[in-house]
């Protein structure tokens, strides 16, 4: 299912239409409020985002599509007016997968979607992460703490993620920050500490499996079964 938030109707019509020609579902939104209904339903493959919406704009939308766990990982292609590179290099900044320039043909819309379809495609479904009572499921974005779920931020699950993914394995604060963070991210180790501190708490006792380094940063601890 590829979701289409468009507000020119003319132009999301077409664009629907060429879709389902090129043997895609899709469905098309006039604006943010129907798209985020739309997704409290179901997860799209794919979302073709223009950028100049009524109300919440499209890298608003981006944003929030990019700051949810449950949404992080979606491909995104924006669409943006002619000319206007400081929006595409936005988007781009953002985490949007791709661009079209308006006006664009319907054929390298399909193109473009193809493109970003095959490079995002998960060659593999991963497995759930676990380590005793702790599990990690990164198909549904979800984790279980002694058989209860946890609400997580962002940044709190990709901790996590990276310390089931790697354990017994110790990182420094700069390594955390820059796998969990990027390496543009301009701010203080601290930052890693308060993260690991509300995510020990999030987990509760299962927070203790994650232990400080002295003098390196933290790990999660590999014990025996």
């Amino acid at each position: 299912m590829i979701f289409c938030v468009e507000d020119d109707s003319g132009i999301r019509e077409l664009m629907l239409y060429t879709l389902h020609a090129a043997g895609f579902e899709a469905e098309g939104f006039e604006s943010g409020a129907p798209f985020w209904e739309a997704m409290k339903r179901q997860r799209p493959e794919l979302i073709l985002l223009d950028i100049m919406l009524p109300g919440e704009d499209g890298i608003s939308i981006l944003k929030e599509l990019r700051a949810q766990i449950t949404t992080s990982d979606i491909p995104v292609i924006m669409a943006t007016a002619k000319g206007t590179e400081y929006d595409r290099v936005i988007g781009l900044d953002l985490g949007a997968d791709d661009y079209l320039a308006k006006p664009f043909g319907m054929m390298e819309m399909v193109a473009r979607i193809k493109a970003v379809l095959r490079r995002t495609a998960r060659t593999d479904r991963k497995k759930p992460l676990r380590l005793g009572e702790l599990e990690l499921d990164p198909q549904a974005c979800v984790v279980h703490a002694k058989g209860r779920r946890i609400e997580l931020t962002l940044k709190e699950y990709r901790l996590l993620q990276t310390f089931l993914e790697n354990p017994g394995r110790a990182f420094t604060r700069d390594q955390l920050l820059e796998m969990v963070w990027g390496v543009d991210y301009v701010g203080e180790t601290r930052t890693v500490d308060v993260h690991i501190g509300t995510l020990r708490t999030k987990l509760g006792e299962c927070g203790e499996l994650i232990t400080t380094v002295r003098g390196i940063g933290y790990r999660l601890e590999k014990r025996e079964e």
